[in-house]
């Protein structure tokens, strides 16, 4: 049985006939096809095509078995006293994908809708989508207008074809250089956004828009996304290597697919998303993942559910690049060097309890990647103060009281400290700072040697701002000097300013920088006025507190002292 809404009689069958297309083993119909539950099929393999279960040769693991057993029982809600004591769980072992098959179209009251007339296939929207929700694609016209023709009612064949932009970039673009002009669309897939409206808040065209979710819409948009799923992959003569951000046009960036049990408008969820996409329309997924214990282990890893479509293991909170630097040697002993290993932690992991283990790392010379996603506060386990939080920041563990005003101590640099250590490439990035982010990741994965990169990751709880504002916060971060990108490349010379980059930030050779339509300086007690985590430093008339402004200080110290070391005072 379909549900009640506007589904076309002309298109019953098609969709009907999804319904109980693959039998699992045991007669029923495969969590991985149309069911009951989910007609259009919106909860499947496949970020832009639909794939099969990713298998696995091991002894210990059925992964038929695992997503049409446990994972479906989990779906339906009686896992808990339907299932029998679980191997998997002993095992602590998930497959690859299984997110993919979550169902998060209940969570929240509004959705984006795409505008065609406004868009100009920029890229942001999907790039920062931390849910894997927003999906782009682009067909030549022809191509497009023959997956067209076999949508055999005319009102859903209209209501497809609208969500077909003509872009400068796409389409005028190719139709200038003698080549057929291509059709750009933006969907969403409604069983993986969580609503945050992220995409709005990066779209500077007013190409989406959120509002309020009805059964009629929602049923529009499970069918949209469903043929959107079943034209076929993006038409790679449009897609411009060169330029980084159409990256997500290709299946192949897509390892860390949508269901991760993150918040909504997660910093840290489009951070592993970008690093994983770059990596993966690199190396395909043929590399791997090594987690410290925190945030992205969590939501990463809940059971069932897995996002990532590459090996993945998680460590202690205190001893992954340890644990990497085994898996490292295990590698090189198998010839498999040319395989890509990311060693990945919160600030907590790797500028703290875990500092040690990272240290050894980086002194080894091992060909090993370090993401560090810096929230400057342990946001797993409540918000407590780490070595990386700001001067003044109330958290726990460095509380805002009447006698002390949040955290008293000074910030560590661990992108400077890591550009201590022999032969390491380092780099500070955020996911708003978008070329800098992917050029930062692949140089990363080029590089000879111990990388480490350190990106600016927004945690809306703990920071007090709005699940839409990851990407604005990062790029107040920036603009603030709170967090300066920098990029160290061993091999461009012998000096510390040959190989220190401070490119990306603006007036590099200024203490601040100054809006240019405003003419206003803007500092660190700018930020700081954005986000709650620092609020109780400001009186009633605005004036900030002594101990922001000696964090103010500190910030600029900081940013003097790169600047220094860069050759630019």
């Amino acid at each position: 049985m379909l549900p009640a809404g506007p589904i076309s009689r002309g298109n019953a069958a098609r969709f009907e006939s999804r319904i109980g297309k693959m039998a699992t083993a045991h007669g029923e119909t495969s969590i991985n096809d149309a069911n009951a539950r989910d007609p259009f099929n919106n909860n499947s393999y496949g970020t832009l095509v639909d794939k099969e279960f990713i298998p696995v040769d091991l002894p210990v693991l059925d992964v038929d078995d695992f997503n049409e057993r446990i994972i479906k029982g989990y779906e339906d809600g009686g896992a808990e006293k339907g299932l029998p004591a679980d191997l998997s769980v002993a095992r602590s072992i998930i497959p690859a994908g299984t997110a993919t098959l979550r169902d998060f179209s209940y969570v929240a009251p509004e959705i984006p809708i795409y505008i065609t007339e406004n868009c100009t296939g920029c890229m942001d929207c999907v790039t920062e989508c931390p849910d894997t929700a927003i999906l782009g694609k682009v067909l030549a016209e022809s191509d497009l207008n023959k997956e067209l023709e076999k949508i055999e009612d005319a009102d859903d064949r209209g209501m497809f074809e609208a969500q077909w932009s003509k872009t400068r970039k796409y389409y005028d673009g190719p139709q200038k250089k003698g080549k057929e002009g291509g059709r750009f669309s933006i969907l969403i897939d409604p069983s993986k956004c969580k609503g945050c409206a992220e995409c709005v808040t990066v779209c500077d065209d007013r190409a989406l828009k959120m509002v309020p979710k009805s059964e009629e819409l929602m049923t529009s948009i499970r069918k949209s996304h469903r043929l959107f799923k079943d034209v076929g992959p993006s038409d790679d003569s449009y897609v411009n290597d060169n330029v980084l951000i159409d990256m997500m046009l290709k299946e192949d960036s897509f390892m860390y697919v949508g269901g991760a049990g993150s918040c909504a408008g997660c910093g840290e969820g489009t951070a592993l998303r970008m690093m994983c996409a770059a990596t993966g329309v690199t190396y395909g997924d043929r590399w791997g993942i090594v987690a410290a214990t925190g945030c992205n282990t969590v939501y990463t890893s809940t059971y069932p559910y897995n996002p990532y479509l590459v090996p993945w293991t998680n460590s202690l909170f205190e001893n992954a690049p340890a644990d990497a630097m085994g898996v490292r040697a295990r590698w090189d002993q198998l010839g498999w060097d040319d395989h890509p290993l990311w060693c990945i932690g919160g600030d907590g992991a790797m500028f703290d309890i875990g500092f040690q283990s990272l240290s050894r790392l980086l002194a080894s010379g091992m060909n090993v990647n370090v993401f560090v996603l810096d929230t400057q506060v342990y946001s797993n386990t409540g918000g407590q103060a780490s070595t990386s939080t700001y001067t003044g920041q109330n958290t726990k563990m460095s509380v805002h009281g009447k006698a002390i005003g949040g955290k008293q101590e000074l910030r560590k640099e661990i992108a400077q400290i890591a550009m201590m250590h022999p032969r390491t490439f380092v780099a500070q990035t955020t996911c708003a700072h978008v070329n800098h982010f992917y050029k930062s990741v692949l140089r990363a994965m080029e590089f000879d040697g111990p990388s480490l990169i350190n990106c600016y990751t927004t945690c809306q709880p703990e920071h007090g701002v709005a699940d839409n504002m990851a990407m604005d916060q990062a790029k107040m971060a920036v603009d603030t000097r709170a967090f300066p990108l920098l990029v160290h490349d061993p091999d461009k010379g012998d000096s510390l300013r040959e190989r220190l980059s401070l490119q990306g930030n603006p007036s590099m050779k200024e203490d601040w920088w100054k809006n240019p339509k405003s003419g206003e300086t803007v500092d660190f007690i700018d930020f700081c006025r954005s986000e709650g985590r620092f609020a109780k430093h400001f009186d009633r008339d605005g004036n900030p507190s002594e101990t922001l402004l000696r964090a103010q200080d500190d910030r600029l110290g900081n940013w003097r002292l790169l600047q220094e070391l860069a050759g630019l005072r």
